[in-house]
């Protein structure tokens, strides 16, 4: 359908805390614009494309679709939850002039809203408050509107934003209504909200061309590919324009192939583009994001984008261990420093620098999901590296130093009120608010440094017996608060490389807990379980059985052994300390000690006692 100025244009974005709908918003809003075919195959949550967002149910990168409503075409951005990937939303947000605001009609305004909210309302964006989820029995939608509007106060809304309209959605089952009492048969009131409330995007189209790179993506055949909105001017296939770079430096290029979205789909530009679309460029060359596609012979550069710094770093290194190079097709330095410097590009929230060791790569981010995602993300991909525990960015102010520190959101059972809290002591938490949520639910908030999130998340959902719902995001950067004691308990290493016997680890059980199983291969120094007590204690899990006549192998067969503690990567990466490292592998997720040599191991340890 083609679309002739910008007033049928409505360019929106869908934020909202994780897992209150989002997704299953647009795909709702997808099915009833009649976007798919009838008899059309159609994933749920179709537009979480990563394999990784859909195992983990969450919105790592922002997506571009759009839908028809008539003779309107709504632009839509899904944006993800996590304050981690909160430079997407930042980015993101610059496209639109408009958002859905989601919020659960149980949960009301949780961490993430907070954060993405905020991040509208600087931008001056129209908010539209979409209760969803209407149709949970223990919906409270009348006390999570005052919530709403307490938030918005919170947050210095203008007083035109606080007079935002509301609209009551569910949107698994497809209705939105303007009276929560009576749910609606269709999505129709909310393209009506949309069509009436958010405004037509605005500028010139006589105007010089001006267009910021948002998001970048990458096709095969025609190389990097820039998104972004046409702020002023017309653009066409073949146009020479001016790409005003990071740098002040402006360089002339013929634009390739221009692209609008049609549904899930891109769809070649027939003709000229407009003011206000959303369009996907190819033939800008090495283009970064923040840069603006100007007019040829008048450039004019937009503002630079400006995104929240990282606030956790780790240490990113080439595997060294026993066992590397068996499992992963990229192994060397010089394929390490190309993926993360090639993440960089399109990550802006995410920092790579390199180190005195060229094998050694320090990379920062938003928080451990962040992190952990981009390790995840290359394991898939056949990289081995190994990682160091996130440590806090710090700095210095007026002499003194300076930690981020977390606003931290707990839900919690009333019965492990009291362990967590006491648990948030000892990590330095300071309690900011409590009140009851439901029946024995209690909802509380504390200030505490991001250093004292690290290998929390464990230990609160085995305090809370899984129940536990905890969500955080960076509030500030203030004074140190002095140490704070790490894993309480110390480590089983193991002695000697080889295969990991039933017999070898019957005999360690009594020492603590095991993380390895019978028949898995170690590596000495390599770490096989956690001890009962303080203190690291080297044990033998590949110790066999003599065989004599008066004893036989196949004895082993009646050992009964306890199952083994299995980590995942955030897990492994929250309990290592800081003499420790997580080797990863395509296949394989080990803890290591970073001296696997014992008798240096035990050097350096006195070393770091008498220098103490």
């Amino acid at each position: 359908m083609p679309i002739k100025t910008s007033d049928q244009i409505r360019n929106i974005a869908i934020i909202a805390h994780v897992d209150h709908g989002k997704t299953t918003l647009v795909d709702c809003m997808l099915r009833q614009s009649g976007i798919f075919r009838e008899n059309e195959k159609v994933v749920e949550r179709v537009m979480d494309s990563n394999d990784l967002e859909r195992e983990r149910g969450i919105t790592i990168l922002s997506k571009n679709t759009a839908v028809y409503y008539n003779e309107m075409k709504i632009n839509i951005v899904d944006t993800p939850g996590h304050a981690d990937f909160g430079g997407e939303v930042e980015r993101v947000l610059r496209m639109v002039d408009g958002a859905l605001l989601l919020v659960d009609a149980f949960e009301g305004p949780m961490a993430q809203t907070k954060f993405v909210l905020r991040k509208a309302l600087e931008v001056g964006l129209k908010v539209i408050v979409v209760i969803n989820k209407i149709d949970r029995p223990d919906a409270r939608v009348s006390e999570v509107l005052d919530e709403v509007f307490d938030l918005f106060v919170e947050l210095e809304a203008d007083d035109w934003q606080l007079d935002f309209p509301v609209i009551y959605t569910s949107a698994r089952q497809g209705v939105a209504s303007l009276d929560p009492e009576h749910p609606g048969r269709n999505m129709q009131p909310l393209f009506e909200m949309i069509q009436t409330e958010i405004p037509a995007p605005s500028g010139d189209p006589e105007a010089p061309l001006q267009l910021q790179i948002t998001t970048l993506d990458y096709d095969d055949y025609v190389g990097r590919i820039g998104i972004g909105r046409i702020s002023g001017g017309t653009l066409k296939a073949g146009q020479q324009v001016s790409l005003c770079k990071q740098d002040g430096s402006v360089e002339l290029i013929k634009i390739g192939k221009v692209w609008i979205y049609e549904g899930l789909k891109r769809k070649e530009a027939d003709d000229a583009v407009s003011v206000g679309e959303i369009v996907a460029l190819a033939g800008l060359g090495p283009v970064n994001i923040g840069e603006t596609v100007s007019d040829a012979e008048n450039p004019a550069p937009l503002p630079l984008l400006t995104i929240d710094e990282p606030t956790l770093t780790m240490t990113f290194m080439v595997n060294d261990s026993p066992f590397a190079g068996r499992e992963g097709k990229y192994v060397t330095s010089r394929h390490l420093r190309d993926r993360l410097f090639k993440e960089a590009e399109t990550n802006v929230s995410m920092k790579v620098a390199e180190t005195a060791t060229p094998d050694a790569f320090q990379v920062s981010g938003r928080g451990e999901l962040h992190l952990g995602i981009l390790i995840e993300t290359m394991r898939r991909e056949g990289y081995e590296l190994q990682v160091s525990k996130p440590e806090p960015i710090l700095k210095k102010v007026n002499g003194q130093t300076y930690e981020p520190y977390e606003r931290l959101f707990i839900s919690t059972p009333e019965e492990f009120s009291g362990r967590v809290i006491e648990n948030l002591g000892r990590r330095r938490a300071e309690m900011l608010n409590m009140h009851p949520v439901g029946i024995g639910q209690l909802r509380i908030e504390f200030l505490v440094p991001a250093r004292g999130l690290v290998g929390f998340r464990s230990e609160f959902l085995t305090e809370t017996k899984g129940e536990g719902i905890m969500h955080h995001l960076f509030e500030r950067y203030g004074p140190w608060k002095g140490e704070i004691s790490g894993r309480q308990r110390g480590v089983l290493i193991a002695f000697e490389t080889g295969d990991a016997s039933a017999y070898g680890i019957h005999n360690v059980e009594e020492r603590g807990s095991l993380f390895v199983q019978p028949t898995e291969k170690v590596y000495a120094g390599m770490i096989v379980g956690e001890n009962a007590r303080e203190g690291d204690l080297d044990v033998n899990v590949c110790k066999k059985k003599h065989l004599t006549n008066m004893r036989a192998s196949t004895a082993d067969e009646g050992i009964k052994l306890t199952p083994p503690r299995l980590f995942s990567l955030e897990q492994a990466m929250e309990y290592i300390e800081d003499d420790e490292l997580v080797e990863i592998t395509p296949q394989s997720i080990r803890m290591r000690k970073k001296i696997l040599d014992r008798s240096e191991r035990e050097r350096s340890n006195k070393r770091s006692r008498d220098n103490a």
